[in-house]
């Protein structure tokens, strides 16, 4: 198992991931965008619809996972970097989809994060790339969280606070 110094930000979709991992960004850290939206949105610009690009749910799981693990090992270990999901993830995502949640475990345990952030959640907005609804984030929210705490990590819980409190909380939490 590879130890690292990176730094997972997660959470249920549309709690605030997304405008903290750019602010830490904007403050220089290095940080890893979220694999999925990039790719969903990669796809819409390309014509396709979000039913089509999930059409075979576990191609599309398989391919997310993967491009983490693909992207992870291209990172120095010893690099300070805040990561908007990671390879965990997956394993709540494939248990949300009713898929097997082994491949993902399997490519979880190579790999330890420094520590994880769970962001609690905000009111929910649907937009053209979530196909979650506010029921399915909330249960997305708990699985997530009993994927890292099954791996055996501490979850660190960010509550509702304006991006600056969050990510000065984070920061404090180094």
């Amino acid at each position: 198992m590879q130890k690292t110094n990176w730094y997972v930000i997660t959470g249920a979709p549309c709690s605030g991931k997304t405008v903290v991992i750019s602010a830490l960004e904007q403050l220089g850290y290095p940080v890893i965008h979220e694999v999925a939206r990039t790719y969903i949105d990669e796809e819409l610009k390309r014509g396709k619809s979000i039913v089509q690009i999930k059409a075979d749910i576990l191609s599309f799981e398989r391919h997310i996972l993967y491009k983490k693990v693909e992207i992870e090992k291209s990172l120095s270990k010893d690099a300070t970097v805040f990561l908007d999901r990671a390879v965990p993830d997956s394993i709540g995502y494939y248990i949300l989809e009713g898929l097997s949640p082994d491949e993902p475990i399997k490519k979880s345990k190579q790999t330890r994060y420094k520590k994880i952030f769970l962001f609690e959640r905000l009111r929910f907005e649907k937009d053209a790339v979530r196909s979650e609804d506010d029921k399915i984030a909330a249960e997305l929210n708990r699985i997530l969280k009993e994927s890292y705490q099954m791996l055996g990590y501490e979850i660190i819980s960010v509550p509702l606070l304006s991006i600056n409190d969050r990510v000065d909380f984070i920061l404090k939490c180094l």
